[in-house]
This record gives C-alpha cells, sequence and structure tokens, in this order.
C-alpha cells in the first residue's frame, strides 16, 4: 500500500507554493524545502494554520502538526539579505528617533499664537511612529498607529498629564506572544500589540487604545503598585468622560474648541454593556439626563476595571520581562 500523501499550499510575501509531502514527513523536512523555496532559514520561518498544534516539534510529522489535505498555511520570514537590510534601516531610524527626542527635550520651542497650536502641544504627544517593516502591512499598521496618536481623548490626557512618549510602535505577536504592550524607560518608547494572533488583521481599535492608556500610566509608575492603579484608573475615567462630553456635544473638555463626535464601535461598547446584551434599554421613564449620563459612565468603568486586572498579567512594564 503506498504512503498516504498530504497536498497543501505555503503562502510567503504573496507568493503561493503548492506542497505535496507523504504524511509522515517531519516539520524539519518542511522547513528545509521552504528554505530551499523562499530563501528563509528554518530558524526564521514562522508558519501560521489553523489547527496548528504548538507543541509539536521538528520531528514531529507534518499530520501529527496538524497539517492536513488541502490546507492553506502563511510563512512569515525573512532572509538574511533582508534582515541586514531592516536592521540598517532600523538603526538608521532609531538614530534619527533618537535626535528627534533630544531635540524635543531640549531645544526650546517657538510657536506663533494661532489658537489652537501651544508649546504644550508639540512636547506632549508621540514624537515618531514606527511600524514593524518585516511584517505584513506595514502601512496599515502605521495607520493605526497614526489614528491612536492622534485621537483626541488620548491627546486630551497626554496634554492634561504632561506625557511624552518618544516612539510610538508595535509588538510582533510571535516573539512575544504573552504582552499586549510595554512602555520602555518611562515614554522612550511604547510598543503595543496591534495585530491578531494568526496576523489576518488588527485588533479592535478601543481594545488597542485601552492597552494605550495602561502603558501610558507607566510614564510615571513603573511597577503595578496601587499608585500605578490610582493614576490609570483616572486616566481610563479621563478618556470615558471626554468621549462623554465629545457625545453630548459639549466642549468644555477642550478648551472652547469644536469637539468630535466619537466613532459608533464606542457608542455600540458602552450601550452593549449597559443593557447587559439583552436587548433591552433598562432605563426609567423617571430618570433624569444627568443619572443616565452616571449610569452609563459607571458602567463603562466597570468595564474598564475587569479589562484592566486582565492586562495587568500581558504587560512587559515592571516585570522580569525585557524586550530590545
Amino acid at each position: 500500500m503506498s504512503p498516504a500523501l498530504i497536498s497543501f499550499t505555503v503562502t510567503h510575501r504573496g507568493t503561493s507554493y503548492p506542497l505535496t509531502l507523504l504524511a509522515d514527513s517531519t516539520l524539519a523536512s518542511l522547513h528545509v524545502q521552504l528554505e530551499e523555496l523562499t530563501g528563509v532559514p528554518r530558524s526564521m520561518q514562522k508558519l501560521l494554520y489553523k489547527a496548528q498544534k504548538k507543541t509539536a516539534g521538528d520531528a514531529a510529522s507534518i499530520v501529527e502538526a496538524g497539517i492536513k489535505d488541502g490546507l492553506k498555511v502563511q510563512m512569515l520570514g525573512s532572509t538574511p539579505q533582508e534582515i541586514v537590510g531592516l536592521q540598517a534601516t532600523e538603526n538608521e531610524q532609531q538614530r534619527i528617533n533618537r535626535i528627534m527626542r533630544e531635540r524635543a527635550m531640549k531645544t526650546p520651542v517657538k510657536v506663533r499664537s494661532t489658537g489652537t497650536s501651544s508649546s504644550a502641544t508639540l512636547n506632549y504627544r508621540f514624537h515618531s511612529l514606527a511600524p514593524l517593516p518585516h511584517l505584513p502591512k506595514p502601512s496599515s499598521a502605521l495607520e493605526i498607529l497614526t489614528r491612536i496618536s492622534n485621537d483626541p481623548a488620548v491627546c486630551h490626557v497626554m496634554q492634561k498629564h504632561k506625557f511624552s512618549v518618544g516612539l510610538l510602535t508595535e509588538l510582533a505577536p510571535h516573539e512575544n506572544p504573552e504582552l499586549l504592550g510595554l512602555n520602555v524607560n518611562r515614554g522612550q518608547a511604547i510598543k503595543l500589540r496591534i495585530r491578531t494572533d494568526a496576523y489576518d488583521g488588527f485588533r479592535p481599535y478601543l481594545w488597542i487604545r485601552k492597552v494605550l492608556c495602561h502603558e501610558l500610566a507607566h510614564n510615571e509608575w513603573s511597577n503595578h503598585d496601587e499608585n500605578f492603579k490610582e493614576l490609570n484608573s483616572r486616566i481610563n475615567k479621563e478618556v470615558a468622560e471626554f468621549e462623554r462630553a465629545a457625545r453630548e456635544g459639549t466642549n468644555d473638555l477642550m478648551g472652547g474648541r469644536e469637539v468630535y463626535e466619537p466613532p459608533e464601535e464606542f457608542k455600540a461598547e458602552v450601550y452593549t454593556h449597559i443593557l447587559g446584551g439583552s436587548g433591552e434599554a433598562l432605563i426609567s421613564l423617571n430618570e433624569s439626563r444627568e443619572d443616565r449620563r452616571q449610569r452609563v459612565l459607571q458602567a463603562t468603568m466597570n468595564r474598564l476595571q475587569r479589562e484592566e486586572e486582565e492586562l495587568e498579567q500581558s504587560c512587559g512594564t515592571g516585570s522580569a520581562t525585557e524586550i530590545s
């Protein structure tokens, strides 16, 4: 009886490689074949697919690793030549970022009075943004980093607490699977995990912003002590209050300037928790507008507190974990 054959497709950088291997072929032999096809060394290959067995080693067969007939596998990885080029680019970007941070911190900023710009706006912000160029869709990652760096609620909090961040960038899920965020040297850099585990998209924007708020609190307090928790809770409350004021059309939190209408995803998230998922609003006819505002805010804060307890377990700041 002929040994069973497994046919599947591996995609790398937009190129598909149809493969047919014996069912008892090892993962090691698959990695060798992929290196011959793509030039990516075995040590740099990362395979992503459904039903992937995380515990499977190189000696395991492809079937034991979860590869089956008709499966589509995505491969991540760079060739040695690309790594050298990326390292040179990263070193140059780091040099530019360092110069920009030093200028921002040491050089007095001269600003013309326009009514909308100020030295605080220029100083208390993210001074540079950098997606990871070796991951898929770096332009989409940059759009998310740009969106969150310009988020009015985030800008409001940064100016209020005088937070300055040298570099806002991302964490690669496969490099640090246990982390969602990291603050390096109290604002020298903040790294956020903005991608899904399978690299097939990005995490929800509001969750990314939640992680960012947590990491911003580490600009002042490194450890997850009571001082940190008090500040982090205050930041979350300020963001929620800012969003509420914007949603109601007030402008007191923006110093008299016009405020924006928050995205629909925020409204949906708040009201989902208010309704408890039942689809029916539990609102008294005698409830005042202020009572309703307070209830919405309290429900939001309760949710944020639950999320914060989970987030502390996935934060690399203040722990033994170090990331270069």
